[in-house]
């Protein structure tokens, strides 16, 4: 099995919505350090599991498009608890859409956010059946 990580570091503010969220429910920012690993049990023609500038490129145009933001305010939250784990889905969701992104060799995608320094959530997805992404 091989693995590749890229990390890149955001700010962006939220509130919690669920029923008594105490002073989370105030509008305040986090520092987000946000880590995508993509693992995959073979290298492609190149030697690569992926290619780790696509991988940085992209992660660096989700992590621009969460920088400085409300997650609140954005579609993809609506309805929702803008919690960390849910960030890493939406996040995941992003990422797997970037056009740079080769996903044919890869088999899961994980999402690690560290909140601040104090927590760390993580979502991980198996992507093996949707290989032809």
């Amino acid at each position: 099995m091989y693995e590749v990580a890229v990390t890149r570091s955001l700010v962006a503010q939220h509130y919690l919505t669920v029923p008594d969220p105490g002073p989370e429910g105030e509008l305040h920012s986090h520092q987000f350090t946000i880590t995508a690993t993509v693992r995959g049990p073979a290298l492609n023609e190149y030697a690569y599991l992926v290619d780790i500038d696509a991988l940085a490129d992209a992660m660096t145009t989700v992590a621009d498009y969460y920088r400085e933001q409300t997650l609140n305010d954005l579609p993809e939250f609506e309805g929702t608890n803008p919690s960390a784990e849910y960030f890493a889905t939406v996040f995941a969701d992003r990422l797997l859409e970037h056009a740079a992104l080769e996903t044919d060799a890869i088999s899961t995608l994980r999402i690690e956010i560290e909140e601040d320094d104090v927590a760390t959530v993580a979502h991980q997805r198996d992507l093996s059946c949707t290989l032809a992404l």
